[in-house]
């Protein structure tokens, strides 16, 4: 049977490494926005429209708005490249991401909404493209369903006895380690190398593309 690149725990690894890369580097580098986790970007629009800070709030939404429009990209892309034998949609979106956030590394630091939105469209066509891992759904730019999976699997395990369920659980823990690893090393690479700091994460989405060039047979 073969299996896609694109659901394979090393590619998740990386794109994973990545996103917990994008989440620091907004949140350190750019205004403390957050380039994922929009959940959290939504809860401070609305404490800043509550306290009349529309400055703020403007900064809050607008990658929100982005992400979803990277999710909108990444599915025009899909449609667009259905029958497609030369390039997968997947291949060209995270290629599309790698593009843009070598881009957001040259906007000066006093441009963080556009650099903000720029990073946040780039991980909503993330989110959109990868949502499997070994045919388990996942996410490699948040945690939270991540947590639910891991924490459902083992609990499956204890009850049930399944170590399939053990398995899957460990592998989801694992993929949220890394995300913490890569928000870890996205800190300190914003330390020394200051906006400069987001062409680790175009480095590691190249790495990602020309992976996706091969396939694994199991």
């Amino acid at each position: 049977m073969n299996k896609q690149m694109s659901e394979s725990i090393i590619l998740a690894s990386i794109l994973t490494l990545s996103g917990g890369f994008m989440d620091a580097y907004s949140y350190m580098c750019r205004g403390q926005v957050f380039a994922n986790a929009q959940t959290g970007n939504i809860l401070l629009f609305g404490v800043n429209i509550a306290t009349g800070h529309l400055h703020m709030a403007l900064q809050y939404i607008c990658p929100v708005i982005a992400f979803a429009m990277g999710i909108a990209i990444a599915d025009i892309i899909r449609f667009m490249l259905r029958d497609s034998r030369k390039i997968h949609w997947r291949q060209l979106t995270v290629l599309m991401e790698a593009v843009i956030l070598f881009a957001v590394a040259f906007i000066p630091e006093g441009f963080n909404l556009p650099a903000n939105s720029l990073t946040s469209l780039a991980c909503g066509a993330q989110v959109e493209s990868f949502r499997k891992i070994n045919g388990s759904s996942m996410a490699t730019t948040m945690c939270i369903g991540n947590l639910r999976t891991a924490t459902q699997s083992l609990c499956d395990y204890f009850l049930k006895g399944e170590r399939q369920s053990a398995k899957r659980g460990m592998m989801f823990f694992g993929i949220i380690g890394v995300f913490i690893i890569g928000a870890v090393i996205g800190n300190i690479c914003v330390t020394h190398f200051s906006e400069k700091a987001i062409l680790v994460s175009a480095a590691l989405l190249v790495i990602s593309f020309v992976m996706m060039f091969v396939n694994e047979e199991q």
